[in-house]
């Protein structure tokens, strides 16, 4: 059952992370009007834009990864709890 749960916890936080790059994505393209700097020809795209972006990004990614850590964890432990009821 353990195997079943960090499985499933792999699945929610790659989830959530892709719900978070989207969600990061379009907030930049509504903050600054422009599409988010991808690495891919942007030539046009200023050094102070794409390090910002990328520190929002990883800021996003990083509580993401915490969040659905700790709610995995805490899933398992009310599990675990009502395993030992039973």
């Amino acid at each position: 059952m353990n195997f079943f749960f960090k499985l499933l916890g792999a699945g929610v936080s790659l989830g959530a992370g892709f719900l978070g790059t989207k969600l990061v994505n379009k907030g930049w393209e509504k903050a600054t009007g422009h599409k988010p700097p991808t690495g891919h020809d942007d030539v046009e795209t200023s050094l102070r834009s794409a390090l910002t972006f990328a520190l929002v990004s990883a800021f996003v990614s990083t509580l993401i990864q915490v969040l659905t850590s700790r709610g995995t964890q805490r899933a398992i432990a009310r599990f675990a709890k009502s395993q030992d009821i039973v």
